[in-house]
Protein backbone atom coordinates (compact mmCIF):
# COMPACT_ATOMS: atom_id res chain seq x y z
CA UNK A 1 0.00 0.00 0.00
CA UNK A 2 1.35 3.45 -0.64
CA UNK A 3 2.28 5.65 2.17
CA UNK A 4 0.25 8.75 2.75
CA UNK A 5 2.61 11.94 4.03
CA UNK A 6 0.37 15.02 4.86
CA UNK A 7 1.89 17.97 3.18
CA UNK A 8 1.23 21.70 5.62
CA UNK A 9 1.89 24.42 3.09
CA UNK A 10 2.69 27.89 4.51
CA UNK A 11 3.52 31.24 3.21
CA UNK A 12 7.29 31.23 4.11
CA UNK A 13 6.98 29.60 7.77
CA UNK A 14 7.72 26.44 6.86
CA UNK A 15 11.23 25.92 8.69
CA UNK A 16 9.84 27.64 11.76
CA UNK A 17 6.65 25.72 12.05
CA UNK A 18 8.59 22.33 11.63
CA UNK A 19 10.83 23.02 14.25
CA UNK A 20 7.87 24.13 16.33
CA UNK A 21 6.10 21.13 16.10
CA UNK A 22 9.25 19.15 16.40
CA UNK A 23 9.83 21.01 19.53
CA UNK A 24 6.51 19.95 21.39
CA UNK A 25 6.03 16.37 20.85
CA UNK A 26 8.65 13.28 21.33
CA UNK A 27 10.46 10.97 18.93
CA UNK A 28 10.20 14.04 16.33
CA UNK A 29 12.64 15.20 14.76
CA UNK A 30 13.45 17.21 10.90
CA UNK A 31 14.49 14.87 8.08
CA UNK A 32 15.75 17.21 5.53
CA UNK A 33 15.51 21.16 4.69
CA UNK A 34 15.41 21.57 0.79
CA UNK A 35 16.35 25.24 -0.50
CA UNK A 36 16.15 26.75 -3.21
CA UNK A 37 18.99 27.24 -5.83
CA UNK A 38 19.11 29.53 -8.71
CA UNK A 39 16.16 28.91 -10.48
CA UNK A 40 13.90 29.96 -7.71
CA UNK A 41 11.20 30.76 -8.00
CA UNK A 42 11.86 31.93 -4.09
CA UNK A 43 15.41 33.30 -3.40
CA UNK A 44 18.28 30.87 -3.97
CA UNK A 45 19.22 29.25 -0.33
CA UNK A 46 15.85 30.12 0.86
CA UNK A 47 14.00 26.96 2.19
CA UNK A 48 11.99 25.57 -0.45
CA UNK A 49 10.61 22.38 2.24
CA UNK A 50 10.80 20.56 5.28
CA UNK A 51 10.28 16.91 5.72
CA UNK A 52 9.92 16.36 9.35
CA UNK A 53 8.39 13.44 11.84
CA UNK A 54 5.96 14.06 14.57
CA UNK A 55 6.17 10.90 16.92
CA UNK A 56 6.97 8.66 13.79
CA UNK A 57 5.03 10.25 11.10
CA UNK A 58 5.62 12.03 8.14
CA UNK A 59 5.13 15.33 7.26
CA UNK A 60 6.24 17.81 4.88
CA UNK A 61 6.12 21.66 5.02
CA UNK A 62 6.77 23.59 2.20
CA UNK A 63 7.07 27.50 1.59
CA UNK A 64 4.38 28.58 -1.24
CA UNK A 65 3.88 31.85 -0.47
CA UNK A 66 0.59 34.16 0.86
CA UNK A 67 -1.74 32.73 -0.90
CA UNK A 68 -1.79 29.38 1.00
CA UNK A 69 -4.03 29.69 3.95
CA UNK A 70 -5.32 27.04 6.62
CA UNK A 71 -8.51 26.65 7.43
CA UNK A 72 -10.60 24.93 9.97
CA UNK A 73 -11.85 21.91 7.63
CA UNK A 74 -8.19 20.24 8.61
CA UNK A 75 -7.16 19.46 11.45
CA UNK A 76 -4.61 17.57 13.03
CA UNK A 77 -5.83 15.48 15.71
CA UNK A 78 -3.72 14.34 19.25
CA UNK A 79 -5.28 11.22 21.21
CA UNK A 80 -4.02 12.17 24.89
CA UNK A 81 -4.34 9.91 27.95
CA UNK A 82 -4.49 12.29 30.82
CA UNK A 83 -6.05 15.61 31.43
CA UNK A 84 -2.35 16.71 32.21
CA UNK A 85 -1.55 15.69 28.48
CA UNK A 86 -4.32 17.76 27.04
CA UNK A 87 -3.80 20.79 29.24
CA UNK A 88 0.28 20.41 27.98
CA UNK A 89 -0.22 20.07 24.67
CA UNK A 90 -3.04 22.95 24.76
CA UNK A 91 -0.95 25.31 26.26
CA UNK A 92 2.31 24.59 23.56
CA UNK A 93 0.58 24.91 20.70
CA UNK A 94 -1.27 28.24 21.96
CA UNK A 95 2.21 29.59 23.08
CA UNK A 96 3.53 32.30 20.51
CA UNK A 97 0.09 33.41 19.51
CA UNK A 98 -2.00 30.67 18.95
CA UNK A 99 -5.47 30.47 20.19
CA UNK A 100 -7.83 28.01 22.56
CA UNK A 101 -11.04 27.41 21.19
CA UNK A 102 -13.86 25.67 22.26
CA UNK A 103 -13.57 21.92 23.05
CA UNK A 104 -9.99 20.91 22.64
CA UNK A 105 -9.72 23.18 19.18
CA UNK A 106 -6.74 24.58 19.12
CA UNK A 107 -5.48 26.79 16.40
CA UNK A 108 -1.36 27.47 16.40
CA UNK A 109 0.56 30.71 15.46
CA UNK A 110 0.88 29.38 11.90
CA UNK A 111 -2.89 28.84 11.37
CA UNK A 112 -3.24 25.39 11.43
CA UNK A 113 -5.93 24.18 13.86
CA UNK A 114 -5.58 21.03 15.92
CA UNK A 115 -7.75 18.87 18.04
CA UNK A 116 -6.57 17.78 21.12
CA UNK A 117 -8.76 15.32 22.51
CA UNK A 118 -8.96 12.94 25.05
CA UNK A 119 -8.35 8.92 23.82
CA UNK A 120 -11.69 7.88 25.07
CA UNK A 121 -13.65 10.60 22.94
CA UNK A 122 -14.75 7.73 20.27
CA UNK A 123 -16.27 5.93 23.18
CA UNK A 124 -17.50 8.79 24.84
CA UNK A 125 -19.37 9.42 21.27
CA UNK A 126 -20.40 5.94 20.41
CA UNK A 127 -22.35 5.34 23.48
CA UNK A 128 -24.23 8.79 22.80
CA UNK A 129 -22.20 10.84 25.46
CA UNK A 130 -20.82 14.23 23.98
CA UNK A 131 -17.54 16.51 26.26
CA UNK A 132 -19.47 19.43 24.82
CA UNK A 133 -23.01 20.01 25.33
CA UNK A 134 -25.28 20.36 21.51
CA UNK A 135 -26.55 23.14 23.10
CA UNK A 136 -24.63 26.61 22.45
CA UNK A 137 -24.14 28.31 25.61
CA UNK A 138 -24.94 25.48 28.58
CA UNK A 139 -20.92 24.79 29.56
CA UNK A 140 -18.71 27.30 30.53
CA UNK A 141 -15.76 24.41 29.52
CA UNK A 142 -16.89 24.44 25.94
CA UNK A 143 -17.23 28.06 25.49
CA UNK A 144 -13.35 28.31 27.01
CA UNK A 145 -10.91 30.08 25.11
CA UNK A 146 -8.20 29.40 28.04
CA UNK A 147 -7.54 27.12 30.74
CA UNK A 148 -8.69 23.66 31.69
CA UNK A 149 -11.07 22.04 30.29
CA UNK A 150 -13.35 19.70 32.28
CA UNK A 151 -16.16 18.42 29.90
CA UNK A 152 -13.88 14.86 29.22
CA UNK A 153 -13.68 14.19 32.70
CA UNK A 154 -18.12 15.10 33.48
CA UNK A 155 -19.10 13.27 30.24
CA UNK A 156 -16.82 10.42 31.47
CA UNK A 157 -18.17 9.88 34.89
CA UNK A 158 -14.72 10.73 36.02
CA UNK A 159 -12.63 7.64 34.53
CA UNK A 160 -10.58 10.79 32.39
CA UNK A 161 -6.85 10.19 34.09
CA UNK A 162 -5.66 13.46 35.88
Amino acid sequence: MPRITTFLAYDDQAEEAAMFYVSIFKNSKILKTTRYGESGPGPKGSVMAVEFQLDAQKYVAMNGGPHFKFTDGISLSIDCKTQKEVDEYSEKLCSGGGEQGPCGWVTDKFGLSWQVNPSILGEMLGRGASPCPRTPGTSPSCRRRRGRSTAPRRATRGRFPS
